[in-house]
């Protein structure tokens, strides 16, 4: 059962936050009171009075809406004063994914993270990881830009990457690099040489980079993910084709790093396998 001193402890609390809110907002206790629908003295017994009795929930109510604040911050429930619409819009976005490489909001939430880790499952191969020939192929039907300002726009972020101080960490499904290496299914019609270059091109850079860039091949038949970027304690971004859902909520972002965590333990390539694993590949282009 709640106490007299719980009471007058919550009601103490109204009074200080109802009058931070006024401070915070320039608003006095005439404008409040209009605000609100109360006689002045109404505000003014709220701010001065000493006992243990809350306004009932419709002045609370429009108290918290004439402020700006949640009427949860007022009663003391919450220690953040947002309106619960405004702590979702500033904790997940909606953005516009257009099928094009040149896209300035992916790379400013890299570099928005530069120094920490990056995990990532592409939808494919990851565009700053193909060759030229390879983008020309995937996206020279899709391109709002030119192709070439495309290629641009991907060595530039394969650039940022190799000088960047974040680590980056991509996991892909096994059936994906099979897949391509046979030229089946998504890559079917892609000719065996530029098959061939693309997976070179994956061992020069695995070469180079590990261990600042690793990769990870896990099997889709045991364990599965949506495309989605981490980037580091910021921001968790999920691909679902028209659109980026972006997350900045803590525990969101940890709960799409604990899934891709437990992607890299139940990967079946990863490290020093990867080397070995691309080389494999290579006579798969060959059938």
């Amino acid at each position: 059962m709640m106490t007299i001193d719980d009471k007058r402890s919550r009601a103490a609390r109204f009074r200080q936050r109802l009058t931070r809110g006024m401070a915070e907002s320039g608003t006095n206790q005439s404008a409040l009171a209009r605000a609100v629908g109360v006689d002045r003295s109404t505000i003014s017994q709220l701010l001065s009075g000493q006992g243990p009795r809350l306004p009932n929930a419709q002045v609370v109510a429009e108290c918290a809406r004439a402020l700006g604040v949640s009427a949860d911050w007022l009663l003391g429930l919450t220690e953040r004063p947002e309106r619960l619409a405004d702590l979702l819009a500033s904790s997940m976005s909606i953005t516009e994914a257009p099928r094009s490489l040149v896209d300035e909001q992916i790379f400013a939430w890299h570099q928005e993270a530069a120094g920490y880790k990056i995990r990532h499952v592409p939808a494919t191969l990851p565009d700053m990881l193909k060759t030229r020939d390879m983008l020309r192929w995937e996206y020279a039907d899709a391109m709002i830009r030119s192709t070439d300002q495309a290629i641009g726009a991907a060595e530039d972020r394969l650039t940022w990457m190799r000088n960047s101080a974040s680590d980056y960490e991509i996991a892909l499904p096994l059936h994906e690099l099979d897949s391509f290496a046979r030229g089946n299914g998504y890559y079917a019609g892609l000719a065996p040489e530029l098959r061939r270059a693309q997976i070179e091109w994956l061992a020069q850079l695995h070469a180079q980079l590990y261990p600042s860039l690793r990769l990870y091949l896990f099997d889709a038949r045991r364990v599965f993910s949506a495309p989605l970027t981490v980037l580091g304690p910021l921001i968790a971004v999920l691909y679902v084709g028209r659109h980026f859902i972006a997350f900045r909520e803590t525990h969101r972002v940890q709960a799409m790093a604990d899934h891709f965590d437990w992607l890299v333990r139940e990967s079946q390539i990863g490290g020093r396998q990867m080397a070995a694993h691309l080389q494999g590949l290579l006579a798969l282009t060959e059938g």
